[in-house]
């Protein structure tokens, strides 16, 4: 039998040490919202691949949908031989995203390659340079993807330079004192003093950052950035690669807040576990470049395809957005508890639907982040068999994204591994 050790070991010398690794056990076999590593211990899944599995490891159906495609086609590249269900899936992502206007849909590999094929559909379409990101954001590892990424540490660190024109302004953080009008003037600032709204092609943002921290763009914030949009021939871009799909209650997160977005970006959970991405916006925009300028090898493979049409029909048929209520309401009484009762290093409870996180600090009264307490809190949970992530500008956020079809018991358990797991880190 293999042990993690040994395969520690291989990989210390076979795999870069940039491409790091949460954990030091490696998976062998994984069912629902439970993973079992090499040498037999067990896992319960808060991690969820970083959002990819709301519909939790091996749905049935996503397998059974795989598996009869695999016996058809795997590849025959879309752009050289298209078939069915990319044109299902396209038709089925246009019904779904906000707004009830003519959509068309580009699928692709990974949410970087969504994200700049959204600068490129967005430059096309209005003749424009200028993006306007903010601080906070994750929108890939590519050099766009970086370029509008707002945390130099670890994605920016050493790789620049990035492109030009790509600006950032502060996104809306109350508890660490950005407030809705600090965000609103300086962006308003942004426009006066370093690019002409003339010049920017899009604003892109994440209704709910990811890696940024789970924090939540209030309502008026979105509304203000739809508008400024419309004055100025701006394309608003919603990146909601780890909050769509039923994760945060709706399907996609910025359904909470009423505004329609020009163009859309997904992954993740799209496909439970096949790698597929999509970038669906209105049909004039998506039509804006040449025939040709836009595609990809692999992306929208029929395999994958196939998967996000079964994952989309789990989704409906067993009620997940209702679902990731119920387990937001549920995860989010159990921090409470934790804060209200033991332990004051627990600060800023906050979810919208399953997305739910929390910081730790090391002095409440000045909200000070404590990054060293959430390593050692994700070390500890992981040694008593819990995948668990943190995040956020400050690494002090511990976030969860466990599946949604996850049973209560479980969640309870990952729950109560949290609690045993800080005591003894804060022994």
């Amino acid at each position: 039998m293999k042990t993690n050790q040994e395969l520690q070991a291989r990989r210390e010398a076979s795999v870069p040490r940039g491409a790091a690794n949460v954990t030091r056990f490696y998976a062998e076999r994984a069912e629902n919202a439970q993973v079992w590593d090499v040498e037999g211990n067990r896992y319960i899944d808060f991690a969820g691949g970083i959002g990819v599995l709301n519909t939790g490891h091996l749905h049935p159906k996503v397998v059974t949908a795989v598996e009869r495609q695999m016996q058809k086609m795997m590849h025959t590249c879309f752009h050289v031989m298209p078939y069915e269900p990319y044109i299902e899936l396209a038709e089925k992502l246009n019904e779904i995203t906000p707004g009830d206007h003519a959509k068309k849909t580009l699928l692709l590999n990974t949410g970087a390659e969504a994200v700049e094929n959204a600068i490129k559909v967005a430059r096309a379409a209005t003749g424009r340079s200028a993006v306007i990101a903010f601080n906070g954001a994750f929108h890939g590892r590519t050099l766009m993807g970086m370029a509008l990424t707002g945390k130099v540490v670890p994605y920016k660190k050493g790789f620049g330079p990035f492109p030009a024109e790509v600006y950032h302004a502060p996104y809306p953080n109350s508890y660490h004192g950005i407030s809705l009008q600090d965000s609103l003037t300086a962006l308003d600032n942004l426009l006066k003093s370093d690019v002409d709204p003339d010049r920017v092609a899009a604003i892109i943002l994440e209704p709910i950052q990811g890696e940024g921290g789970f924090y939540q763009a209030p309502v008026e914030f979105l509304q203000a950035i739809r508008e400024l949009c419309d004055k100025n021939g701006i394309l608003m871009i919603v990146d909601e690669v780890q909050s769509g799909f039923a994760r945060t209650g709706k399907m996609f997160a910025i359904e909470h807040s009423g505004v329609v977005p020009d163009m859309i970006t997904m992954a993740k959970s799209l496909a439970g576990g096949m790698t597929l991405s999509a970038l669906t916006g209105r049909a004039e925009i998506m039509d804006a470049p040449d025939p040709g300028s836009v595609g990809s090898t692999y992306g929208g493979s029929p395999m994958a395809c196939s998967a996000a049409l079964a994952v989309l029909e789990v989704i409906e048929e067993e009620q997940l957005c209702c679902r990731a209520d119920q387990i937001g309401q549920r995860i989010t009484k159990g921090f409470l508890d934790l804060a209200e009762n033991s332990f004051d290093c627990v600060a800023n409870i906050r979810a919208a639907g399953a997305m739910v996180a929390f910081e730790l600090v090391s002095n409440p009264s000045q909200r000070t982040p404590d990054p060293d307490l959430a390593k050692a809190l994700v070390a500890k949970a992981q040694s008593k068999g819990l995948l668990l992530l943190s995040c956020g500008v400050f690494a002090n956020t511990i976030r969860v994204l466990v599946p949604l079809t996850a049973e209560d018991s479980l969640i309870d358990e990952g729950l109560a591994i949290i609690e045993a797991s800080l005591k003894e880190v804060l022994a």
